[in-house]
């Protein structure tokens, strides 16, 4: 017993010392060679020639076929299976059964190259290599090993049959192209490590495939027998360089391929996976590799062609293969290679090489200590939500610009740009073309023929063009039709045009010429998110860092690159990017459809931005509780007295930061109307402050009624439009322009001031400012925040909407049985400024809450959006300073600040540099600086009665700050209150 135990140490440590950095050695090595031995020398002949077998699986076919593995396992006593098409529980479910009935566990392996959805439905997948061989980083290759590893070991896969590291220098290749990283060998073999090494982490093996490299064929495996027709020098230099990498880093097992290599010493016509001068002479000997070694699938016809069933088996194992993958007949493979082993043409050597190699592999997934795969909630964490985090960094960082001729990348100012999108392939464009609407209008064209778009697209001068091709796997194609391709030059030959390619970057070969196209991006892929990311590449909200994996033109040659910095427009992003809570986040929705449940409003558009990206952007409920349109993000509704801080406000900063008016200007200098009133002494930044003693608002229009009926009266108003009733105030209700022009502001001019000094809040000198403004500039308010600030910023936010947008997509904001008695939809709920042709400067302004977000998150941005300047950072600073705080004064000069006592505007958790403004309509917008925070809440909740203030009295909009800032973790500093506010 003593010289027993004396001489298996000696074995031990004689392994050890020569197989010190051995694939598949684990670092309880002395524990592992003992099981590896014992499970060995139990074993009859019959369970060791098993093991060298792994059988294919489909888990979606008839129980019969599932049932035929049962039989391998008992009679044949397979290695392991190879699980192909079908479902993540039903795998997970026949992998249990396997091993309950294996004596020596099995090893379960799965092609899941881009993630379990190459084989499985309800899984994941993850971007192709193509893509990942555009990204620099090669930490995030890894992260994606490391996430499909997971996700593997979560059905009970210890091998995933990944990375293909072939380098695809064959655009023709029909087999592998978009399965490569690319054609440059450095970079496939650090992409191949990276993902090997995170499939390592979650203790899953990997296989580098397919050797000695099956990247520059034009035929496939599957099929045929393809030729590779290179010298040895080219195959050593540029083929075998990443699988030398990956050998020099622990991969634990190489797949050989099935090709024709003549220059390599093969038989002509000899698969390389039959030849011992490939697997033994080149891979073991030459390249000493001591992993385990698998033939591709023996039931391709590159294989099965050459010998029959059994036969080809045998030859692949005498060729040096440690494990024989699919074999088209196992009991035949098997009584041919035991009939071998009988005549000696198979030493016990030979056998216990691979047999014993296979054991090492098991004991390192943990088959030693096998326990069943959990199948509860398999689906939910096969797909969470860290999948679409990774996906979205991955594709961020692959996107690749190849041309951007005057740098029209990324697209700015869009004051004169009238962009239009055309889309070629016949797949999906609907995320792009949605998420470029986000950042401008931008308006698909279509035509069936090719003048008509041409006269068309006349009217732009931007073209976006979209190849979107299928995305459903990475071997459908990718070539543009003749017709696309004449089809783009027309449209490159009259048009400014940005090309964006959402498929493999060969789709480029089918150009003769790119120089009419002033931009190309590739996106690689026709995912949801990657064409989302590649809008936001476009208008410049991420950068653009990707580079070109291979040639894809003569004009792109690999590695092609062209760096795009990311601007300052708003973006769109994960909260978990940004360190939010997002179980805490998960509040909001209940608090919001609590408030639409209890009839406090109808719908709710909700955007919260955070670090410059929209990181939540929620439509809740209908426009109505008739519940007949949805709330979407499109939808247009009143912000009522937001306007004040998104229309006049910047155009009166503008004015202050060019020396035209001054905060200490007085009324009286700056309208002569008023140099005679009561008001002529106030000043800008005592009105805005709302510390002027003005009173906090005239009802104009009940003078315009008649005393008896209390309806609109024929002095005032017409029911058809005329010159001298020019002033639409409601559907078929038009007002005298007499009144517009000279009543409003004489009655304004000659009403009383409060006699006290004191905080109240007032609508009045933003009418006062608007006259000035407009009088200044002999132009329009609407028109002026339009060219100004809208257009620019890409923005929807207009007054008077219908005058640019279809009435089903605004929000009606109330039943008026008081005034214009109808539904008010698209025309201004203020009386005030529906008088004034539905232009106000204290109200008037239609907008999606992500258009309010951008005008929030330009002004915490010092002013700048876009990469262009419209304020200083000086200007809003001035304005956004509370003045009179020793007054109890909150206001700073046109924005609301938070609440100085007990009562105020916000949740009391937010810091004092913050700022924003709340609208009648139950509309909210507020920016913090301190925080990079902006959060928006428009609702109607004035319909159809603006009597119903429960949204205001529950603090529905400070609930929701509330949570946002429990999820940022944000706790307030303590401030010295000077008194109380009311809101």
């Amino acid at each position: 017993m003593i010289y027993r135990i004396v001489f298996l140490l000696l074995i031990i440590s004689q392994f050890v010392v020569s197989q010190e950095k051995h694939p598949l050695q684990t670092k309880d090595s002395l524990a592992q060679i003992q099981w590896v031995n014992d499970t060995y020398n139990a074993m009859t002949l019959e369970e060791k020639i098993g093991q060298l077998f792994i059988a294919d699986v489909w888990s979606a076919k008839e129980k019969a076929h599932t049932d035929k593995i049962k039989e391998l396992i008992k009679k044949y006593h397979i290695g392991g299976v190879m699980f192909s098409k079908g479902g993540p529980y039903r795998q997970a479910k026949l992998t249990n059964e396997y091993q309950a009935l294996s004596k020596t566990k099995l090893l379960i392996t799965q092609d899941a190259e881009w993630g379990l959805s190459m084989r499985l439905d309800s899984t994941y997948a993850f971007p192709w290599n193509m893509t990942l061989g555009a990204i620099k980083d090669n930490q995030l290759i890894k992260e994606v090993g490391k996430q499909i590893g997971e996700h593997c070991k979560r059905v009970g896969v210890h091998m995933n049959f990944a990375p293909d590291i072939d380098i695809n220098t064959n655009p023709l290749n029909p087999i592998i192209g978009n399965r490569s990283f690319g054609e440059d060998k450095d970079n496939v073999a650090a992409k191949g490590v990276a993902f090997m090494k995170g499939m390592d982490e979650a203790n899953v093996l990997g296989s580098a495939k397919h050797f000695p490299g099956h990247g520059d064929t034009s035929q496939d495996s599957h099929k045929t027998l393809p030729t590779i027709d290179f010298d040895a020098e080219r195959i050593e230099n540029v083929e075998l360089y990443p699988f030398k990498k990956l050998i020099e880093n622990g991969v634990a097992s190489i797949m050989v391929a099935h090709l024709n290599i003549p220059s390599l010493g093969t038989k002509t016509g000899k698969p390389s996976s039959l030849s011992k001068k490939i697997v033994t002479d080149l891979l073991k000997d030459k390249l000493g590799y001591k992993g385990l070694i698998f033939t591709d699938a023996l039931n391709m016809k590159g294989a099965s062609n050459y010998k029959e069933p059994g036969e080809v088996d045998l030859a692949a194992f005498m060729a040096g293969n440690d494990i024989l993958l699919i074999s088209k007949d196992i009991p035949k493979a098997v009584a041919k290679i035991k009939k071998a082993y009988e005549k000696k043409n198979i030493s016990e050597d030979r056998l216990a090489h691979s047999v014993k190699k296979i054991l090492m592999a098991k004991y390192k997934v943990g088959l030693n200590n096998h326990q069943p795969v959990e199948l509860a909630n398999i689906h939910s964490d096969l797909l969470d939500k860290s999948n679409d985090l990774l996906y979205s960094k991955l594709i961020d960082n692959a996107i690749t610009v190849v041309k951007n001729k005057e740098e029209i990348l990324p697209v700015g100012d869009l004051t004169t740009t009238n962009i239009a999108y055309v889309k070629m392939g016949e797949s999906d464009n609907s995320a792009f073309i949605s998420r470029l609407n986000k950042y401008a209008k931008v308006t698909e064209v279509k035509a069936s023929h090719l003048d008509d778009l041409i006269k068309k697209l006349s009217k732009f001068n931007l073209v976006i063009v979209g190849v979107h091709k299928s995305n459903v796997n990475p071997w459908k194609s990718y070539k543009l039709k003749d017709k696309e391709v004449t089809w783009l030059y027309e449209i490159a030959r009259t048009n400014k045009v940005i090309l964006d390619v959402f498929t493999r970057p060969y789709a480029l070969l089918d150009l003769k010429t790119t120089n009419n196209f002033e931009s190309i991006v590739l996106s690689y892929q026709n995912s949801k998110i990657a064409q989302e990311k590649s809008a936001d590449a476009i208008f410049g909200s991420i950068a653009v860092k990707g580079k070109l994996p291979v040639s894809a033109n003569t004009d792109f040659p690999v590695n092609t690159s062209v760096k795009i910095e990311k601007t300052n427009r708003l973006g769109f992003n994960q909260p978990e990017n940004h360190s939010f809570d997002v179980s805490k986040l998960e509040k909001i929705d209940s608090i919001v459809n609590y408030a639409i449940s209890e009839k406090m409003t109808p719908g709710v558009q909700l955007v919260i931005a955070k670090g410059g990206d929209i990181i939540y952007n929620k439509n809740y409920g209908y426009q109505t509780y008739a519940k007949k349109q949805r709330v979407t993000d499109e939808t247009l509704y009143d912000v009522a007295s937001l306007t004040k801080i998104v229309s006049t406000l910047p155009l009166l900063m503008e004015m202050e930061e060019q020396g035209i008016v001054d905060l200490n200007d007085k009324l009286g200098e700056l309208l002569p109307e008023l140099s005679d009133s009561n008001k002529k002494q106030i000043t800008i930044k005592q009105m805005l402050s709302h510390y002027a003693r003005l009173k906090a608002w005239i009802p104009f229009y009940l003078k315009t009624l008649d005393s008896v009926h209390q309806k609109p009266m024929k002095e005032y108003y017409r029911k058809v439009k005329s010159d001298s009733f020019p002033y639409q105030v409601a559907k078929n209700l038009y007002i005298s322009k007499y009144y517009k022009q000279d009543s409003i502001f004489n009655r304004i001019k000659e009403t009383d001031l409060y006699r006290k000094w004191r905080y109240k809040y007032s609508d009045l000198p933003y009418y006062i400012l608007k006259k000035y403004i407009e009088n200044h500039y002999q132009t329009g308010l609407d028109e002026l925040i339009q060219n100004r600030f809208y257009r620019p910023m890409g923005l929807t936010a207009t007054y008077n909407p219908l005058k640019k947008y279809p009435v089903d997509i605004v929000a009606p904001t109330e039943e008026d049985q008081y005034f214009r008695y109808q539904q008010i939809k698209g025309y201004v709920h203020d009386m005030g400024a529906a008088m004034q042709d539905g232009v106000g400067g204290h109200a008037g302004v239609f907008a999606t809450a992500t258009d309010i977000a951008k005008i929030m998150q330009m002004y915490i941005q010092g002013g700048s959006y876009a990469g262009k300047q419209y304020l200083k950072p000086s200007t809003i600073n001035k304005f956004n300073k509370t003045y009179y705080e020793y007054k109890k004064v909150r206001r700073g000069v046109g924005f609301d600040k938070p609440q100085l006592g007990e009562v105020g505007p916000t949740c009391d958790c937010v810091p004092m540099v913050s700022f924003g403004h709340s609208g009648f309509t139950g509309t909210f917008a507020w920016a913090d600086p301190e925080n990079e925070l902006v959060y928006v809440f428009l609702s109607n909740r004035t319909y159809p009665d603006a009597a119903n203030f429960k949204l205001v009295k529950e603090d529905i909009r400070s609930e929701i700050q509330r949570v946002i800032y429990e999820a940022i973790g944000y706790v307030k500093p303590e401030h010295s209150a000077v008194g109380s506010n009311s809101k």
